[in-house]
């Protein structure tokens, strides 16, 4: 278990601090006691409180609580025991104010996702809507298991999660970026799932106007996952998409604030010139005849260059920039061979 895992669970002292009992009776230092410290699925937290009536006998765990929270990887996840049970609990359990009862019923909606998907779809707008207020949970545990529910939901019910997803969005994409270290890496997790499982055509829509977002973290996570999808829609994808729309979109992100984002630009413009150089730079030959029996053409297709294309369809600065990027990956490439 990592060293911010294990102060997340609770606010306290650092894992293996004793409980000091003062000398002259005053408060005991409160103290946590790690369990089972390498294990990756499973963190527990024993609180120990401190006595108020003046006693110097320090309360025991069991008198004052011990909470106990489980990380466990999709794989290794147990179906529910009883699915109307579980359906009937769940948004109760979502929305208590025990952090202990929600980290539960959200590891219940992973195991529903997987296991009974049918039997959620008609409650899975409420159950996001909780999703997401965990999400913004200021203790991390909650945070990080609504994380793992959303990559398994995105898994799970794939392209019809996307009329749903917008809030979802945007919190995984802040999450990705300004968190504990532990929960990022979960959260980016979660949006890898989601450029996997759902369909680029839809995705892209709901990731463009991020890209655009106020806040330069989530611009920089958004532009990651754009350039992530856009591959994904294959050639065919791309030219229904249209091509010089992803250039001008990744061009926007040439001069963006973080470098992730420049990154993720140069990542998609290289990935767009290969497709573009490879399927999509030859037009159809001129017309010569429009004859409805006969329509007969002139010489062969017309090959245009990606420089040419660039130059036709976006402004002198962008069309620059793109080329500047390209054209020195390109001479690197033949230097290196």
């Amino acid at each position: 278990m990592s060293e911010e895992g294990s102060r997340d669970l609770i606010a306290l002292p650092e894992a293996g601090m004793n409980n000091e009992i003062p000398s002259n009776g005053g408060v005991p230092v409160i103290g946590v006691e790690s369990v089972d410290i390498n294990s990756k699925d499973k963190e527990r937290a024993l609180l120990v409180g401190p006595c108020l009536n003046g006693d110097s006998k320090v309360n025991t765990g069991a008198e004052v609580g011990n909470s106990e929270v489980e990380y466990i990887e999709s794989e290794n996840l147990n179906d529910v025991e009883d699915v109307d049970t579980s359906l009937k609990t769940l948004l109760t359990g979502l929305e208590s104010k025990d952090w202990v009862l929600v980290c539960e019923a959200l590891n219940d909606v992973r195991r529903l996702s997987l296991f009974h998907k049918e039997a959620m779809v008609d409650m899975l707008g409420n159950v996001i809507s909780l999703l997401v207020k965990s999400l913004k949970n200021p203790r991390s545990a909650v945070c990080k298991t609504a994380i793992m529910a959303s990559a398994d939901i995105f898994k799970a019910y794939c392209d019809s999660i996307v009329d749903l997803m917008d809030p979802l969005l945007v919190q995984l994409l802040l999450k990705s970026s300004q968190d504990k270290r532990f929960v990022c890496e979960a959260a980016e997790k979660a949006l890898i799932a989601m450029t996997t499982w759902v369909s680029p055509s839809l995705l892209l829509p709901k990731l463009q106007p991020n890209l655009k977002h106020r806040n330069p973290r989530i611009r920089a996570k958004a532009s990651s996952c754009f350039s992530r999808s856009v591959p994904r829609l294959g050639v065919e994808g791309i030219k229904a998409y249209g091509i010089e729309n992803l250039i001008r979109i990744a061009a926007s992100q040439l001069s963006d604030q973080l470098p992730e984002s420049r990154e993720a630009a140069r990542t998609l413009l290289l990935e767009l010139q290969n497709i573009y150089e490879k399927a999509l730079n030859v037009t159809p030959p001129p017309v010569v005849s429009e004859d409805p029996e006969t329509i007969t053409v002139s010489g062969d297709p017309e090959t245009i260059s990606w420089e040419h294309f660039c130059q036709s369809k976006l402004s002198p600065l962008s069309a620059q920039a793109v080329l500047r990027v390209t054209n020195l990956t390109r001479e690197g490439i033949v230097l290196a061979s």
